[in-house]
């Protein structure tokens, strides 16, 4: 029975040899030396390239205040934008912008309107009641406050009814010939 136990013992230690092996790392870790240290860098006085801020637009123009998606298939249909005063509710907003694009080679009343503007506290509630009293109906949302024209006497609407329609924000206002329009605007001053 002895020569069983050996080669039982035997096969044992063979085989935890064989596993030690196969755990061990490949290459053996380098002890730290004197000539294996690298030395530290020493700070430079070279300026570091930082990456490159997204360019916003300094100015609102017509191509600024919408997407570039959007821009980019206005163009490509042939269109361009015509800028025109922003006026809501009787109230003229100057550092504003409404644009009219359309293709104006042909004579046509198709097109699509984008407006946007900064707006004071009492301009904005002066806007407000003028479009109220103008017929417009409001509604309370999650991003402002919207008025919108009259579904009745809309020129078109958007698959939920609304046709052109101004959204007041915290400063701002903005314009679209549809509610659905209003996200297309990017502006935000």
């Amino acid at each position: 029975m002895i020569p069983r136990i050996m080669t039982a013992t035997a096969g044992v230690l063979l085989l935890v040899i064989v596993l030690a092996a196969c755990a061990a790392p490949s290459e053996p870790e380098p002890s730290p030396s004197s000539a294996a240290v690298a030395p530290s860098p020493t700070p430079s006085t070279d300026p570091v390239a930082s990456p490159e801020p997204e360019e916003t637009p300094a100015v609102l123009t017509c191509e600024s205040m919408i997407s570039a998606g959007t821009v980019s298939a206005l163009t490509g249909a042939g269109w361009t934008a015509q800028p025109k005063e922003f006026v809501v509710g009787g109230v003229d907003f100057s550092e504003g912008l409404l644009c009219f694009w359309a293709d104006y080679t042909v004579a046509s009343d198709h097109g699509q309107l984008y407006g946007w503007a900064p707006v004071s506290g009492t301009d904005a509630a002066t806007a407000q009641a003028g479009l109220l009293a103008e017929g417009w109906k409001r509604e309370d949302g999650p991003d402002g406050v919207y008025f919108t024209e009259d579904a009745r006497y809309a020129m078109g609407t958007d698959e939920d009814g609304y046709g052109m329609t101004y959204l007041f924000g915290d400063g701002w206002v903005r314009f679209a010939d549809t509610r659905q329009g209003l996200i297309l605007i990017e502006w935000t001053g």
